[in-house]
């Protein structure tokens, strides 16, 4: 699904013009990513959570001259689902 597609969604599911559904969505991803940038976590009880990981230094292979090289540590987006949404996908 396309965010596009995504904001038709939700405007039907929230009765709601498409440009006042597309204001929304962008202010939800706006606010979780500057939540995020801060190191913050954003938790949606039942639906999940946004976190932000460590990922260590680490060695890897350069693809082209399979020459071994050094990956710096980085901060990394997370996201971990919750209960509710694990249960939704399962289908129970």
């Amino acid at each position: 699904m396309t965010k596009s597609e995504f904001v038709d969604h939700v405007a039907q599911k929230g009765d709601l013009d498409k440009k006042e559904a597309a204001t929304a969505v962008d202010a939800v991803l706006g606010v979780i990513e500057e939540t995020l940038a801060r190191g913050g976590e954003i938790t949606f009880s039942g639906f999940g959570k946004f976190h932000v990981a460590d990922r260590g230094a680490r060695e890897g292979v350069h693809p082209r001259t399979g020459e071994p090289i050094q990956i710096a540590a980085s901060k990394v987006p997370r996201f971990t689902a919750g209960s509710g949404l694990k249960k939704a996908v399962k289908g129970g």
